[in-house]
């Protein structure tokens, strides 16, 4: 009896050193800015978003190679083009322990057609007619028409009814800060402006995630992020193409690998199109052919990135891979540009306009400034305060040309950027671009279910607008990660990092 105790005993804190071992890690991250709200209705800004997603699922998501897959949702069927059925599971448990149902998908729809409730992703739902509670697990939900993004606009954050159900005002609820989701973590602690815990949810649906903690640290710093990656105090952090050409030694290769994809996004010089300077489609033409986008990817990238080529995203149903921004043709822009009445006697000249909070974006406007040259093209540069270049210049549409970025999803619509009713104020067509026929196939796309159909919809529209060239659409910068070798089980994949993170092991 004496030695079954001692085996016993040993098989017990053997167990718990194993369960240490796999359960009682933190994984450290870091981020510059501290988030507002931490409700995925709510979260505007970058740092709130990425939250929220660690603590909020959806019906739906994305698997790892981007394509559409079940979440909260376990089943789902169309009964017609304008009516969908989902049932959801019935082994979901909020982080309170309370069940999760059909109420609180009634609850959050509720809430971002509450016209109290300021959210961005009201213009998400305005196809959605109605929703209705069936049962305990099942929903109704009908379309004011066909609708493309059917399933993809239920990939927004589930909220818990039976929390915000006695909120007077949403806006202003405790539990922004206080979040309770059904997610693989939970929160732990949040202190505004230094750090935010969260801890791994024993009761998630899919299993408990292998590491305990996640440790966001806020670094608003670059610099010091970086100096805190090389202690090692950080696990996974961004690296610029500087620090990863020039600033990187052997022993912090061996500490950490890089891992480099193409980023979801792309920066671009748009015109204004009401101005007559720039109606001029030879104009447009002769400026995308003065500049020389590799040299610009090699100066300010290093190299890291790639030619961006059009409005929707590589690797996604809409990109078109058959077009191609032109390479530098300086002859033929001078052509151009002789043909719409410019040359030395009366060289073009307008003004970009772009923010001081980007350095990346002054230092493509120096450069554009110099290839336009080559072409007797005479560009200023004027640089302000983000805030105010937002208000002063975009939303007033006050400008001749900017440099900015976007980021590109993979369910693209097409309708807030390039169809011509999205340049009203508020919209983001504020360079007033405008085409019939482009119009006609966002129009076409909104009420395609058939993704085959879809795809050669966008594929064309992805033409129309390239060839148009509203924009110059300069380089897709890659993402560059810095990731600590001691973390198992990273498998990289189209949708980045982060896809299997439940799986991940830290020794």
């Amino acid at each position: 009896m004496k030695y079954l105790f001692k085996s016993l005993l040993k098989l017990f804190i053997l167990s718990l050193l194993l369960f240490n071992a796999v359960y009682c890690s933190t994984l450290n991250l870091s981020m510059t800015a501290s988030p507002s709200r931490l409700n995925p209705i709510l979260a505007n800004d970058g740092a709130s978003n990425e939250i929220t997603q660690w603590l909020f699922n959806g019906l739906f998501t994305y698997d790892k190679n981007g394509q559409v897959k079940m979440d909260l949702a376990k089943n789902y069927q169309f009964v017609s083009n304008t009516k969908l059925h989902i049932t959801l599971r019935d082994d979901v448990k909020w982080h309170d322990g309370q069940e999760f149902t059909s109420q609180d998908v009634l609850f959050t729809y509720e809430s971002i057609k509450n016209p109290k409730i300021y959210t961005t992703l009201l213009s998400e739902f305005s196809k959605v007619k109605s929703v209705k509670v069936i049962d305990k697990y099942n929903l109704e939900v009908i379309y004011k028409e066909a609708y493309f993004k059917a399933l993809e606009v239920w990939m927004v954050g589930i909220l818990p009814y039976h929390i915000y159900k006695n909120e007077k005002d949403m806006m202003t609820s405790i539990y922004n800060k206080k979040p309770i989701g059904t997610n693989s973590y939970k929160l732990s602690s949040f202190q505004s402006g230094k750090s935010i815990t969260l801890t791994s949810n024993d009761n998630y649906f899919e299993g408990r995630p292998k590491i305990d903690k996640i440790l966001y640290s806020y670094i608003p710093d670059p610099s010091t992020s970086f100096l805190m990656l090389k202690q090692k105090q950080l696990d996974i952090a961004s690296l610029t193409p500087l620090q990863l050409d020039r600033q990187l030694t052997g022993s912090f290769k061996k500490d950490f690998q890089i891992i480099e994809q193409p980023s979801k996004g792309y920066n671009y010089l748009g015109f204004n199109l009401t101005l007559q300077k720039f109606k001029d489609i030879r104009v447009r033409k002769a400026l995308s052919l003065a500049i020389n986008r590799q040299e610009l990817i090699d100066i300010i990238y290093f190299g890291h990135g790639e030619i961006a080529h059009g409005p929707f995203l590589k690797g996604s149903f809409a990109f078109n891979n058959k077009i191609k921004s032109p390479e530098q043709n300086i002859k033929k822009a001078k052509q151009l540009l002789k043909s719409a009445g410019y040359d030395e006697n009366n060289p073009l000249k307008f003004e970009v306009v772009t923010s001081t909070g980007s350095q990346t974006g002054l230092n493509t406007v120096q450069i554009l400034q110099h290839q336009l040259k080559l072409v007797g093209v005479h560009m200023s540069i004027k640089v302000m305060e983000w805030q105010a270049f937002i208000n002063t210049k975009i939303k007033a549409k006050n400008f001749e040309a900017v440099v900015l970025a976007w980021g590109l999803s993979l369910m693209p619509d097409a309708y807030s950027i390039w169809h011509s009713k999205s340049s009203k104020k508020g919209g983001f067509n504020f360079i007033g671009y405008n085409n019939k026929e482009v119009d006609a196939l966002i129009e076409l796309g909104a009420k395609t279910v058939d993704k085959e159909k879809l795809s050669r919809i966008y594929k064309e529209l992805f033409k129309h607008i390239s060839e148009d060239v509203p924009y110059l659409f300069l380089a897709v910068p890659n993402t560059i990660k810095a990731v600590n070798r001691n973390i198992q089980n990273i498998k990289p994949e189209f949708m980045g990092l982060f896809h299997n993170q439940k799986d991940w092991l830290k020794p």
